[in-house]
């Protein structure tokens, strides 16, 4: 694994901490930046607006594939190709072949839901930080730069709305789909789709400066897809709102892959460790979607006697608990 950090951006002239992962491999690239940010003003915009019908496609015109946008989609389609013939990006959820105990299951937690691979202020990589989720209502909308198909429209757009209905299940906190008023943005867009990812950041985040626009515009390649989760600056343990990116040019299921993994880091698992498996939480890319211990870590995060705010140290008693109680093994 290795690290890269750009200058720490600004939102609402708050600090703002950005993770880039660029994992060797072929491996799905993802980025997680928590950005602490002032509680947005009902003077602005109190409600995000849906994408304005007459937001067009960038150059080389509607409808017209760049030849950079092509040679994405031969690359990662021979990424997806290279890791399924070597038995990776599984669909399962796991299985015999990968048996995890209790312990195994709260030592992930906190690993992924504590800790951290990039530094923040007064902090670094590798320091246990506080447990960050939402407090308030979670609602999803899937937003598409106008170039990309309908057919493909349509399939993502049930995936993610699959998706939201299995992660409302899984947390047992209110996460809808909502096109009107959201507060975590899906986008899928394109090498091609510059303007409309530009359009849509100033009209969520008008006071938004263009080098924090910049962060989701000409992505490495080696970035498969990012997720920018924002808390108020009163109350920086409460996510407020989530923007994801997803990259159109990936083939359906490293796509549907980003997806899974986006989302669920929005909600509060902000790392990856190679000994979380089976899990999506992971660098070696064995597994595509959400698997059945990921289910039990977002259930363990949305759990009530667990409290946004909370050190590893003031968590754990209560993990170990959860642990035990969600796979069944005696206290």
């Amino acid at each position: 694994m290795v690290w890269a950090t750009r200058p720490e951006p600004r939102f609402r002239a708050e600090r703002a901490q950005v993770r880039y992962g660029i994992r060797t491999r072929f491996a799905l690239m993802t980025v997680l930046a928590l950005a602490a940010c002032n509680a947005l003003t009902p003077t602005k915009t109190p409600i995000p607006p849906e994408r304005p019908a007459d937001i067009g496609a960038d150059a080389p015109g509607a409808g017209t594939q760049s030849a950079q946008s092509a040679d994405l989609e031969r690359y990662y389609l021979a990424v997806q190709n290279d890791l399924l013939t070597r038995g990776l990006l599984r669909t399962d959820g796991g299985g015999p072949d990968t048996p995890f105990s209790a312990d195994d299951l709260a030592r992930n937690f906190e690993t992924l839901t504590f800790y951290s691979e990039y530094s923040s202020a007064g902090s670094s990589p590798g320091s246990a930080g506080s447990l960050s989720r939402w407090s308030g209502p979670i609602r999803v909308s899937t937003e598409f730069a106008p170039r990309i198909p309908a057919a493909q429209q349509d399939g993502d757009r049930a995936v993610v709305n699959s998706y939201v209905r299995r992660l409302a299940r899984v947390t047992r906190h209110p996460i809808s789909i909502s096109a009107r008023s959201a507060n975590f943005h899906v986008f899928v867009a394109g090498e091609d789709d510059q303007a409309f990812i530009q359009t849509r950041m100033r009209e969520l985040i008008p006071d938004i400066k263009q080098k924090d626009i910049n962060l989701f515009l000409n992505v490495p390649r080696s970035i498969y897809c990012l997720v920018v989760a924002f808390s108020g600056s009163g109350t920086p343990h409460d996510y407020t709102r989530a923007i994801a990116l997803i990259r159109a040019e990936h083939p359906d299921l490293v796509r549907q892959a980003c997806i899974h993994e986006e989302v669920a880091q929005g909600l509060g698992m902000p790392n990856d460790s190679l000994q979380a498996r089976p899990s999506i939480f992971n660098d070696d890319d064995e597994f595509a979607l959400l698997t059945n211990h990921d289910e039990l870590l977002l259930q363990m995060l949305y759990d009530p006697r667990l409290k946004a705010g909370m050190t590893a140290d003031e968590a754990r008693p209560v993990v170990r608990i959860l642990a035990r109680e969600f796979t069944g093994q005696a206290l």
